[in-house]
């Protein structure tokens, strides 16, 4: 199915913040004022100055020797903290990989992110937010089935994590499995019926399975959560474009331009719109404006053109 093509990564990744009460103790107060930085810095999309402060909050956090702490919430029955020199490893310090590994997300360094939640995982193995992300930077590798497992686990740690039902439903879609899809999608709305992505993705799986009304339903439901979400105009135009409403379609193909030019998606989809209402020349701006920014795509776009010139000339779309 060409449908999923059209569909993008929601990837609703997980920032940890700074302190869980087991680390107040021990986390040295200079690491918690670069972690607190560098929360503001990727806040404003400053992503480099992140990753610095981050780095920064690891090195001070991740080795020190705990006798000289006299704070007694750092010992407890199961450990015996009086050794000279111990090495802590703090959940801070993870929290610290974590948020990293995200700004490298965000920059497009996946081999940096997927080193980071690894680091994060060794040190908080049990914790489900780390597998949702590093689920995400493993499907952005293209190792699905790397990123199903992470999934897989994180639901098995947090049985209503409702980003990770998301994400696996939209990786089932992926995977050509949209009966898969529908129930992790229809179990994310049920935990939290405010999520625009998961309508979203649900519509997207009911276009894979050509209930085209409920699509068109679910991407209403995404834009009046958040309506300047551009690819939920994209879908319910890619919709109303299955079910023969051009001049819709392009309204919406024109909206998704108007709030993020660069889908490539959105002009391919408006270029053929146009052919079948017999806009050539106005057509091949879009084709040419989608081969801009993709050049990949050229090769799915001569017989798509082909084929929206045969059904203009046969005066049916279905």
């Amino acid at each position: 199915s060409t449908m999923r093509r059209y569909a993008i990564l929601f990837a609703l990744l997980s920032l940890l913040l700074p302190i869980t009460v087991f680390s107040q103790a021990r986390t040295p107060e200079a690491a918690l004022n670069h972690f607190n930085n560098a929360l503001k810095k990727g806040g404003n999309g400053d992503f480099d100055g992140a990753i610095e402060d981050y780095t920064r909050a690891i090195r001070l956090s991740s080795h020190f020797d705990t006798s000289k702490i006299p704070d007694k919430r750092v010992g407890n029955s199961l450990t015996d903290y009086s050794t000279e020199g111990v090495t802590v490893i703090d959940p801070f310090t993870a929290n610290a990989y974590n948020n990293r590994g995200l700004a490298r997300f965000k920059k497009n360094d996946l081999t940096g992110a997927l080193e980071d939640f690894d680091q994060a995982l060794k040190i908080r193995p049990g914790h489900a937010d780390i597998y949702l992300n590093r689920a995400a930077v493993l499907r952005a590798l293209g190792d699905m089935q790397g990123a199903m497992r992470d999934l897989d686990r994180a639901i098995a740690i947090k049985n209503d994590f409702y980003k990770a039902y998301n994400n696996r439903g939209s990786l089932k879609l992926d995977l050509d499995d949209p009966a898969g899809a529908l129930v992790d999608l229809n179990r994310a709305l049920e935990i939290n019926n405010r999520v625009p992505e998961t309508y979203y993705q649900r519509g997207y799986v009911f276009l894979a399975q050509k209930e085209f009304d409920r699509g068109i339903a679910d991407f209403e439901r995404a834009i009046k959560l958040a309506p300047d979400m551009a690819w939920a105009y994209q879908g319910r135009g890619t919709a109303y474009m299955y079910k023969g409403k051009m001049t819709e379609a392009i309204a919406d193909f024109t909206r998704t331009i108007e709030l993020d030019p660069n889908i490539a998606w959105a002009y391919f989809n408006r270029g053929l719109a146009k052919v079948y209402i017999g806009q050539e020349s106005e057509a091949q701006k879009d084709f040419d404006e989608c081969l801009r920014l993709r050049p990949d795509m050229k090769a799915d776009l001569e017989p798509r053109i082909d084929l929206a010139r045969h059904l203009r000339r046969i005066g049916n779309l279905q």
